[in-house]
C-alpha cells in the first residue's frame, strides 16, 4: 500500500503516493519548505497507519529545524523529543510505550561540529567517531522502539550540503541507519539492540515483529543550489545516496516574470508512472499547497 504524503496533488504526481520499503530524497535550499513537507508526510501516518511518523534530526551545529513549532502550528501536534534522562534505560524497557514511543531524536544537539572530513584534523575526526559510536545504541533504540509500537514512516532531517557526499560524516551515519536499521529484518535489529540479552527478550521480539518493507523513509537534504533549474542539472556523484534513492523530489525557486516563486519536480520515481511537470507551490498556514 502506498503512503500518502499528506498532499493530494503531490500523491497524484507520484502515481498514488510513496512506496514503503524505499528511500525518498527531498533536495532544496534552506527555507524552501522541506521541513513542512516532511511533517505533512509524518502526520499523515496517523490517518493511514494509526501512528504519526518520527524525525531523526542530524543537525550538528545547534541550529533549530523548528520541527516542534511547525508541528504545533500546522497540526496542533505536540512533538515529543526523547528526553535525556531516558538514555541508558534497560533494554527490556523498550516494550513500554512510555519509554519507546517518542516523535523526535536530535543526537548531536549543540555540538557545533562541521560534517565534512576535510574540515577536521585527525583528533577531531577521532573524537567525532567516538561520539558517533556512543550514540548508535540510542539511535537503534529510537527507531526500533517506535517501529515496535506501530510507527511506519520516518524523516531524516538536518543533512547539510557538502561538495562530495563521500566526504560527509552525516551520510556515513545515514548509510548505517538505512541499511542496518530501516532495511534490516526486525529480529536482526533486535539482536543489535539487545545483544547478550536477546534470548531473554526473544518472545517479545516476535510479538512486536514488523516487516521492514512497510517502513517509509523521507530524507531531507539541504543544497547549495537555490534555483530549481540548477537542481535539475545537478551532477550525482558515483555512490551518492541519490543514485540509490527510489524517489527524488526537487524543490527550488523559479522566476515568475519580475517575481520569484517556488516549484517542485519529481525527478525520479522508480516502479511507478509519475507526473513530469514542474508544479508551483505556496507555503500556507496548513503547509505546502500545490497550485
Amino acid at each position: 500500500m502506498r503512503q500518502s504524503t499528506g498532499i493530494t496533488e503531490l500523491d497524484e504526481m507520484l502515481g498514488g503516493g510513496l512506496l514503503p520499503g524505499s528511500l525518498t530524497v527531498v533536495l532544496g535550499a534552506t527555507g524552501i519548505g522541506k521541513t513542512q513537507l516532511g511533517l505533512q508526510y509524518l502526520h499523515q501516518g496517523k490517518e493511514q497507519e494509526g501512528e504519526t511518523g518520527i524525525i531523526f534530526d542530524m543537525t550538528s551545529r545547534g541550529d533549530t529545524q523548528s520541527h516542534a513549532d511547525y508541528a504545533m502550528r500546522l497540526f496542533d501536534w505536540t512533538l515529543r523529543e526523547r528526553p535525556q534522562e531516558l538514555i541508558g534505560t534497560l533494554p527490556s524497557d523498550i516494550w513500554k510505550p512510555e519509554v519507546a514511543r517518542w516523535d523526535a531524536l536530535h543526537q548531536f544537539q549543540r555540538t557545533g561540529r562541521r560534517v565534512t572530513m576535510t574540515d577536521m584534523d585527525f583528533d577531531q575526526k577521532k573524537e567525532w567517531k567516538a561520539d558517533l559510536n556512543r550514540k548508535l545504541a540510542e539511535t537503534i533504540a529510537f527507531f526500533y522502539g517506535n517501529f515496535c509500537q506501530g510507527v511506519r514512516r520516518c524523516v531524516i532531517d538536518g543533512i547539510e550540503p557538502t561538495d562530495r557526499a563521500s566526504d560527509s560524516f552525516q551520510f556515513e551515519l545515514f548509510e548505517y541507519i538505512y541499511h542496518q536499521i530501516l532495511r534490516k529484518d526486525a529480529d536482526w535489529v533486535a539482536r543489535d539492540y539487545f545483544r547478550i540479552e536477546f534470548r531473554k527478550n526473544e518472545e517479545q521480539v516476535q510479538k512486536h515483529f514488523y516487516e521492514w518493507n512497510s517502513i517509509g523513509c523521507l530524507m531531507l537534504c539541504t543544497t547549495h543550489e537555490v534555483m530549481l533549474d540548477d537542481l535539475l542539472t545537478r551532477q550525482i556523484e558515483s555512490g551518492d545516496v541519490l543514485a540509490n534513492a527510489n524517489t527524488i523530489i526537487l524543490m527550488g525557486k523559479v522566476r515568475e516574470g519580475s517575481q520569484m516563486g517556488r516549484a517542485l519536480h519529481v525527478a525520479k520515481h522508480r516502479g511507478s508512472a509519475c507526473d513530469d511537470s514542474i508544479r508551483p507551490y505556496e507555503i500556507v498556514e496548513s503547509g505546502l499547497k500545490l497550485l
